[in-house]
């Protein structure tokens, strides 16, 4: 089976820290693969958070997941603090991919790298929307190096 190859930016413009519980531990004493979309989630939340808006209201915009892909790069275990950084990319007219990586703090060990494919939504149309102009220009500055 071929593996999937996911390269990581040179920049990240957001991080976060998370800690992994033993709710996120499977039976084989690792994060469960279903508990790292948890964790990607809560960092994605925060994510928005920082750029002022939540995830239902980005501008009077839903947000909804439009698809996902991860590749695990060693375990995390239960007690371990995860820096997970995100940046946006690959920006259309309704979304954009929001790429992460998670590392073990202490360490550095790389746990798991991927994107997550975000796409606007009108609520009351129930159809993908644009992303409003002054968002897509914050989520740029957000992508950008730092100067």
């Amino acid at each position: 089976m071929a593996r999937i190859v996911f390269d990581l930016p040179a920049h990240f413009g957001f991080s976060t820290e998370l800690q992994v519980y033993i709710s996120h531990v499977n039976q084989g004493g690792h994060l469960d693969n279903a508990q790292l979309l948890s964790l990607v989630s809560e960092a994605r939340v925060r994510f928005f958070k920082s750029l002022g808006y939540t995830e239902a209201d980005v501008a009077g915009l839903a947000t909804v997941v439009g698809d996902m892909l991860a590749q695990y790069k060693s375990e995390a275990f239960h007690g371990e603090t995860l820096r997970v950084q995100m940046t946006p990319q690959d920006f259309n007219r309704y979304g954009f991919d929001l790429v992460f990586c998670l590392t073990e703090k202490t360490q550095g060990r790389e746990v798991a790298r991927g994107k997550t494919g975000i796409v606007f939504i009108d609520r009351a149309a129930r159809k993908p929307a644009p992303i409003p102009e002054p968002v897509r220009q914050l989520l740029l500055q957000r992508a950008a190096p730092p100067q």
